[in-house]
């Protein structure tokens, strides 16, 4: 898909192009189901970032320099 090739920041701008002009509502239907699909797309690849990043900021390195996991559910606070 072509959304993997560009960048998170991109993807979101073009999700909130894609409800703008939804929301303007002067869109004929059939572009309008068009702009929905890619508004879905490009939201769940966004989605799918987000979660990539999260993963990554699971296992995070403390102070003294030792690996410890992240609790989000803790705000970002480790286990030191």
């Amino acid at each position: 898909m072509e959304k993997e090739a560009i960048r998170f920041e991109e993807a979101m701008y073009k999700l909130e192009e894609v409800v703008q002009k939804l929301e303007n509502g002067d869109v004929p239907l059939e572009d309008a189901i068009l702009l929905y699909k890619k508004g879905m797309e490009l939201s769940a690849y966004c989605h799918n970032k987000l979660q990539d990043a999260e993963k990554q900021l699971i296992s995070i390195i403390d102070k003294e320099g030792n690996q410890t996991e992240f609790e989000p559910s803790k705000g970002g606070e480790t286990n030191a």
